[in-house]
């Protein structure tokens, strides 16, 4: 029964739906108690404020600048927007490198390196996309000390997972877990006390969309990697994303 389970999903692009109402009741139906909405630019920030505030208590705001939306006339647009607002959010989010784009990593470095830097002024922990580049983002974290980030969809090698974890730092388990190897691994080698469930909705798993609802699925996937009762994982993943995000859900 969903109302068995109180369950977090730590990163949602809300601001894609066109059923946003529909998504969230039937989240919250599945025993969904928190979102974490994720911009990825000015305007899907703007849209993420808005719709938190449309659904307090319910929908908490990560501001961001993703790799993949990164524009040298823009950049100065898209970092002023998240240092003007960063406190108005629970993380800055969704952010990092992208090694498989055109994006020139020049580039990328000095976006994520200003982000960072905004995140320590601000004291919010950072939501972290790292596709192909997991070191240089892990190192980029270390040199600035950040304390608190959580490694999206983390599917890098398991050495560099070792020293993630060691630093502190956690990762995030998505549907993904059913047909992903290298996602599925570092779920199985992290400690429970370092997860978070997501589902990146509305990124398509299997020819289907996700949506929020759907926290139920790396729930399950995450408590049979384990070997755990899925009653155990949503408890203490959803402390997780309390104590990360600094909220109580």
């Amino acid at each position: 029964m969903a109302e068995d389970y109180f369950l977090v999903d730590a990163h949602a692009h809300l601001n894609e739906l066109a059923d946003l109402p529909k998504s969230l009741q039937e989240a919250k139906e599945a025993g969904v108690c928190g979102i974490v909405a994720v911009g990825m630019d000015v305007e899907s920030n703007k849209k993420v404020l808005q719709i938190t505030k449309e659904n307090s208590e319910f929908v908490y705001p990560a501001l961001g600048y993703h790799p993949w939306l990164i524009r040298e006339e823009e950049i100065e647009t898209n970092l002023s927007f998240v240092r003007d607002h960063a406190k108005e959010g629970v993380a800055l989010g969704e952010i990092g490198l992208d090694y498989k784009i055109k994006v020139k990593k020049e580039l990328q470095w000095k976006v994520f390196g200003e982000l960072l830097d905004i995140a320590i002024e601000s004291d919010k922990p950072v939501i972290v996309h790292c596709r192909y580049s997991h070191r240089r983002a892990f190192d980029m974290l270390r040199e600035r000390k950040i304390k608190r980030a959580v490694f999206h969809w983390y599917s890098g090698p398991l050495r560099l997972l070792d020293e993630i974890l060691k630093a502190g730092y956690l990762i995030s388990a998505t549907p993904a877990l059913a047909y992903s190897p290298p996602h599925l691994e570092a779920i199985k080698r992290a400690p429970i006390e370092r997860i978070l469930l997501e589902t990146d909705t509305p990124v398509s798993n299997q020819g289907r969309e996700a949506r929020p609802k759907d926290v139920r699925v790396s729930l399950d996937e995450v408590s049979r990697l384990k070997g755990l009762d899925p009653s155990l994982v949503s408890e203490q993943t959803t402390e997780n994303a309390s104590r990360f995000f600094k909220i109580r859900f």
